[in-house]
């Protein structure tokens, strides 16, 4: 049987530990008890973990032998802002499919609303992504930056460092030649997305993609949602790179 995997809050030694929220779910909803084992993820590896201590709000792991784990190829992200809920549920679904970063961002097409209330919605989505991290059995969540104007995305730590090797796709309606599979080689080991708001790219973001050394791609015929696209195109580009 497959062991859950649980990413530690804390770690100290030959320790680690859940708190707060982390631990109650542990204990109160899945009523863990102590001699339990579990995959414990502490940030450099994957360790058995056995529970030796249980509180409302702290869960304690005695860390054994280190759990093999396969490397994966990294996606990056660009998400334009779009409805919350929507957006939740793509970061959720896309931390499930193995995306490594993702960076949201503030498009001309982005509902002024949003736009407005992204920055406040940051720590929830750290929130579900980690939650999705666990289920999933990844290793650590994905890194999600607080969201930025598009333009930004070209400022040293955030945009993608010049590398011919590294694809760089940005999704466009517009594009009917080039397809996301063909612009990905098997031979990458990290790639970058950017998918458009509701309505998609305006013709000057992508000529600044464009600019900036990007490649614009298709999904196929059909118009796909955000959120759709978002998860469709992740999957793609981590199969066509495993």
């Amino acid at each position: 049987m497959t062991r859950r995997r649980w990413i530690a809050d804390e770690v100290n030694g030959n320790v680690a530990a859940l708190t707060g929220e982390h631990a109650a779910h542990l204990s109160r909803v899945l009523r863990a008890q102590i001699g339990q084992e579990f995959d414990i993820a502490t940030g450099d590896a994957v360790r058995l973990g056995t529970i030796i201590s249980i509180a409302d709000t702290r869960v304690e792991f005695a860390l054994g032998e280190e759990v093999a784990v396969k490397p994966s190829a990294e996606v990056t992200l660009v998400l334009a802002v779009f409805k919350f809920d929507r957006m939740e549920w793509a970061i959720e679904k896309c931390t499930e499919i193995g995306v490594a970063r993702m960076i949201p961002v503030i498009a001309r097409r982005t509902d002024a609303h949003l736009a407005g209330a992204a920055a406040k919605r940051h720590e929830r989505w750290l929130r579900i992504a980690r939650s999705a991290a666990e289920q999933s059995r990844r290793t650590a969540p994905p890194e999600i930056l607080a969201p930025i104007k598009l333009k930004e995305l070209g400022n040293a730590g955030v945009g993608p460092a010049p590398n011919a090797r590294m694809p760089r796709v940005v999704l466009a309606e517009s594009e009917a030649n080039v397809s996301l599979r063909e612009v990905v080689p098997p031979s990458a080991s990290e790639a970058w997305l950017a998918v458009g708001p509701e309505g998609g790219w305006t013709d000057d973001e992508l000529a600044w993609f464009r600019e900036s050394g990007w490649t614009a791609a298709s999904l196929g015929q059909t118009i796909l949602r955000a959120e759709t696209a978002a998860i469709v195109a992740s999957a793609l580009a981590l199969d066509a790179m495993r």
